[in-house]
């Protein structure tokens, strides 16, 4: 596939998930991750979060920028883990783009909190699994190979280089 496919593979498979795990490395080294709200952006390689200034995640994000987003949808067999760079951006223009007043919940002083801002990932690669017959397609991998005793293969896999 090329770029613009792939970029649309992505999009196809995240596009119906809302929540996903957010993983950034912490102070000690090791890996931290924490469910997160996507925002309702027409993927197109960048992924946008809103988050707190001072929160734990920002100060990670700020020391180590490189961070993991993973997507799952199990009763569709979809799955879908993107690597990249983290970036805190202040940008009031692309928050009210983003905004919905649901966030209020967390930002009680709306797109005016002082303590709002974006947390932008320039993907730079991304493995996807998807079974696009669900649970069906699945089985019948499953019951084929235990028959035939090879490996099951079940649906699609790729691994998509997006540096730009």
């Amino acid at each position: 596939m090329d770029h613009n496919q792939d970029i649309q593979k992505l999009r196809d498979l995240m596009k119906d998930v809302r929540m996903c795990m957010f993983t950034t490395i912490d102070n000690d080294g090791s890996l931290r991750s924490r469910p997160m709200a996507l925002q309702q952006a027409e993927f197109d390689g960048d992924l946008w979060f809103f988050t707190g200034k001072g929160t734990e995640k920002t100060g990670e994000v700020r020391r180590h920028s490189e961070v993991n987003v993973s997507f799952a949808q199990p009763d569709d067999n979809k799955y879908v883990s993107i690597s990249g760079k983290g970036i805190m951006v202040d940008d009031r223009a692309k928050a009210k783009e983003l905004w919905n007043p649901a966030y209020k919940a967390w930002f009680p002083k709306g797109l005016d909190d002082p303590d709002l801002t974006l947390l932008k990932v320039n993907v730079e690669k991304a493995e996807y699994w998807d079974s696009p017959g669900g649970v069906v397609t699945y089985l019948v991998g499953f019951v084929k190979a235990m028959a035939t005793g090879k490996r099951a293969e079940i649906g699609d896999h790729e691994k998509i280089e997006l540096t730009r």
